[in-house]
Order: structure tokens, then C-alpha cells, then sequence
């Protein structure tokens, strides 16, 4: 039987879920919101929201699945990272990416990390809670869930570009 492309997504996802669930189970933490251990600086500028996490060396962590597509900055170390989209790769500092809406990551942390991701956020949001809200969702439910909302702004463009296309 071929694996098919679907078939290594979901597989990528169930790995990456598993791997959170082992974290978390073992006394490990999320590190979507910041803790102690992964304090987290946030900057703001009109329309932008910049986020920094300062990851340890030798730490196994998941990240939460964002919405839209943004840019990242790994600013110093060296990490083994697994996303559904690229499987495996080694990435050295300083670099930077874009991720595709819908990425979650998981990562080990061969040195210490410096990492920045940098979101949209149009009406300027400050509160940090709402503001993770609206870059980020927990599961790859939510996240299908919120693709598929008709009242979503994500699916109102998408509508109107069709539309814009068929003239």
C-alpha cells in the first residue's frame, strides 16, 4: 500500500501530539504561554506583536499551532526541529523562517535558544490571553475548526479572491 502525502501528515501530527501528551505527562510544560523556565518578552509596535522565548539546552518541547502565517527568528543556537510540513531538520542561528498557518512545531533544544516570532495584530491588542487567542489555537481540531469559520476573516478573503478570480 503507497503512503500518500495525507497519510504523512496525519501521521506528523499524531507523532507531534504524542510527543506533547509524554511531555506534559512527565512533569514537562507547555510552553505556549510562558513560564519561569520559558519566560517570554513581548514587544509591540502599530499593527505588530513580537514575542521572545528563551528556550535551555537539552529541553523537548511543543509549541501551539498557529493561524496565520508569520515570521521567526531563531536569533542564537542550534535546535533539532519536526513540523509536518519539513519532518526533520537541524537549524543553527541566527536564521529566519516563515511558518505556514497551521504549524506546530516541536523542538529540541541542542543549545541554548533564542527564539522571535512576529504576529499581525491589527487592532493593536495588549492583553496578552486575547492577543494568544487570536495568533494561536491548542489542537488540530480547534485550528481546522477555525480555518473552516465562516465568519472567520481568513475565510471571507479566501471567498472574495475566488469570487475576484472567476471575473
Amino acid at each position: 500500500m503507497e503512503t500518500t502525502e495525507v497519510t504523512l501528515k496525519r501521521e506528523a501530527r499524531e507523532s507531534i501530539v504524542s510527543l506533547e501528551k509524554a511531555i506534559i505527562e512527565t512533569g514537562g510544560c507547555f510552553i505556549g504561554t510562558g513560564t519561569d523556565r520559558y519566560p517570554l518578552k513581548h514587544s509591540f509596535s502599530e499593527g505588530i506583536y513580537v514575542r521572545e522565548i528563551f528556550i535551555p539546552k537539552g529541553d523537548l518541547v511543543v509549541g501551539q499551532i498557529h493561524k496565520h502565517e508569520h515570521p521567526n527568528f531563531l536569533m542564537s543556537g542550534t535546535v533539532r526541529m519536526f513540523t509536518e510540513e519539513r519532518g526533520v531538520e537541524t537549524i543553527v542561528g541566527p536564521c529566519s523562517m516563515i511558518s505556514s498557518p497551521g504549524t506546530k512545531r516541536s523542538l529540541f533544544a541542542e543549545t541554548d535558544l533564542v527564539w522571535i516570532t512576529v504576529h499581525n495584530n491589527p487592532t493593536n491588542i495588549k492583553d496578552i490571553p486575547e492577543l494568544e487567542a487570536s495568533i494561536a489555537v491548542g489542537t488540530y481540531k480547534e485550528y481546522d475548526d477555525y480555518k473552516n469559520n465562516k465568519n472567520s476573516l481568513t475565510y471571507k478573503l479566501r471567498k472574495r479572491l475566488i469570487k475576484i478570480l472567476e471575473v
